[in-house]
């Protein structure tokens, strides 16, 4: 398994040396949560600040998107340099034109699901992306309390990957701290991505987090 951080839970004011924090855990992938205020009720960052980012990370930027209208910025986040995009299910024909998008552009594309929704709404996708991100919040605020409820989607990908043999990978996402780790790793998880259970570690402590595992 490995561990994903979210920077929106760093400190913006030292982006540069939370970027490097990450880098020297070995830790190989940085989430980026964008939100637009209208998806989710909050607002954080947009293209140029992946642009900035990009340029002072090689860490894979996995980059989601809590957006209304994702497709039309799709191009734009990946040109900013943007490894992988994941839009929510639950923004209906707007998830429909990203992957289709995506496919086009030979880009990697991602599916994201909230606490509520049921996976099997993800069935008629699966073979056309190359990640799920099962949210185990309500998407919008970092610092929440997972809800652990929500980890039987984990199960259920898992039978659908292995059943048509497909390689996208499980991400979970939402109130992950350093104890949870096991549990993640054991079900077959294959990113967590951590915010606050991240950066509020000294740094010793995200040094040795994958030795957690």
């Amino acid at each position: 398994m490995e561990i994903a951080p979210s920077i929106i839970a760093g400190d913006f004011s030292r982006l540069r040396e939370e970027i490097r924090s990450i880098e020297e855990s070995g830790i190989r992938i940085l989430h980026l949560d964008v939100m637009d205020g209208h998806f989710v009720p909050n607002f954080t960052f947009g293209i140029l600040i992946v642009e900035s980012i990009r340029r002072m990370t090689s860490l894979e930027l996995d980059t989601h998107l809590m957006m209304t209208n994702p497709s039309e910025y799709l191009e734009k986040f990946y040109e900013a340099g943007a490894d992988i995009l994941t839009v929510h299910i639950e923004t209906g024909l707007e998830a429909f034109r990203s992957i289709e998008i995506a496919g086009r552009l030979g880009k990697r594309i991602g599916l994201a699901i909230n606490p509520p929704v049921h996976p099997r709404v993800l069935l008629p996708h699966l073979e056309d992306i190359h990640q799920v991100i099962v949210m185990t919040v309500n998407p919008g605020f970092a610092g929440q309390k997972m809800i652990e409820d929500a980890l039987y989607k984990v199960e259920f990908l898992l039978n659908e990957r292995e059943k048509r043999g497909l390689n996208f990978r499980i991400s979970v996402d939402g109130g992950v701290k350093r104890e949870h780790l096991p549990m993640l790793r054991d079900m077959g998880v294959d990113v967590a991505v951590m915010g606050s259970g991240f950066f509020k570690l000294p740094p010793e402590g995200r040094r040795t987090l994958l030795e957690f595992l």
